[in-house]
């Protein structure tokens, strides 16, 4: 009789769409991970357009529409003054499929990927899905990760390493410093360093960093997103960037399981990352309003909250049962563990929501935490 796969069995259904499910119809969702903003105008009209025009009913190219992939060239030299060769990008299914891209090209059988506990969901079950071994290493009290703590867990068996910055579900922020670590890290171990960059707009407190900029070989490759910058969750479009020999063995494993990304979307995305970056910038500043007056919140309910300078994510300490608690109130939130072990004593909230609701849910918040202490 025919069984499932070891490497299926040692994933579960995300904890986050575990708690979504036990919340009733009204509660307020401060546990979802997407922007609150419609996809800007000028994306949805470079999607009708291609539409109308006929250009989005045959499949494109395999690594995505040149013009989408000169325009994500474009952003590198204009945001980080990167030179990246149009050649080497391929436009994926959103970031997720671009992750597991990666570690299907780069990860064997029992060898071990290195990432943030807590961290994004994906990291681990993608391991487990390239039949790999994960590795998850706890944070600093910052809820950075500390290129120190990667370097020590490096075995002979290691294939990678994940940096996320703004990170997914910290909000968390690397330094330049660090990220010049990864790079010499990933250099001097001639190990892979996956950067995921998804929310590398976001940032309140200083600005994003990549250790694409500081390497020294071609031992990083970069995942982003129009996901999160422009509000395009739905439109699954993705990107990974690398080196033109890791490009190809990525391509190899995209082509048979995915051909190319949504014709639609690519264009979509072109039109975002050629148009006016007005929204962006109205949308983070929303975020950062919004943080500021969730970070009170939380304080003045008595909970310990490292300071979040990206993304759109906090993550307090929280007394046991307060996950349950604030549930049963009507405000969904994510318990801690749902991200790893080292999660445990912490809640996920996100405050992609709007201001009114955001109020209404600390004062539930305030409520539940009294009754909980």
């Amino acid at each position: 009789m025919t069984e499932f796969a070891r490497r299926v069995e040692q994933v579960s259904i995300s904890g986050i769409r575990e708690v979504f499910e036990a919340a009733g119809d009204d509660a307020i969702n401060l546990g979802i991970g997407q922007p609150d903003f419609p996809t800007p105008a000028h994306a949805r009209r470079g999607a009708i357009e291609a539409i109308e025009a006929g250009q989005t009913d045959a499949y494109t190219s395999n690594k995505g529409t040149l013009t989408l992939r000169e325009a994500i060239a474009a952003k590198y030299d204009r945001d980080y003054d990167l030179a990246v060769d149009p050649e080497h990008v391929i436009a994926t299914s959103g970031g997720s499929e671009a992750l597991h891209l990666v570690l299907q090209a780069h990860v064997d059988p029992d060898e071990e990927v290195i990432f943030p506990d807590p961290g994004f969901v994906s990291y681990d079950a993608l391991t487990h899905i390239a039949d790999g071994t994960p590795n998850p290493v706890g944070l600093r009290k910052d809820l950075t990760l500390d290129p120190a703590t990667v370097e020590e867990a490096i075995t002979d068996e290691t294939a990678a390493f994940v940096v996320n910055s703004p990170a997914n579900p910290t909000g968390a922020v690397q330094s330049e410093a660090d990220m010049r670590e990864f790079a010499r890290i990933a250099d001097e171990h001639d190990v892979l360093c996956i950067s995921d960059e998804v929310y590398e707009h976001i940032v309140f407190e200083g600005e994003h960093r990549s250790p694409l900029e500081f390497a020294e070989t071609d031992n990083v490759v970069v995942v982003s997103a129009c996901s999160k910058t422009y509000s395009m969750t739905g439109w699954r479009l993705g990107w990974v960037t690398g080196s033109n020999r890791r490009i190809e063995r990525m391509l190899r494993v995209h082509q048979y399981g995915q051909a190319c990304a949504s014709a639609p979307a690519q264009y979509a995305a072109e039109a975002a990352l050629t148009g006016p970056q007005e929204p962006v910038a109205e949308m983070v500043a929303a975020f950062e309003e919004r943080r500021d007056v969730v970070l009170d919140g939380l304080a003045d309910a008595g909970l310990e909250v490292p300071k979040p300078e990206g993304a759109f994510y906090v993550m307090p300490k929280v007394p046991e049962g307060w996950c349950d608690e604030v549930l049963d109130r009507g405000v969904i939130v994510v318990p801690g563990d749902a991200f790893g072990a080292n999660g445990e004593g912490y809640a996920r909230l996100s405050y992609a929501t709007a201001m009114e609701e955001l109020k209404e849910a600390l004062e539930i918040i305030d409520d539940a935490t009294r009754a909980v202490q």
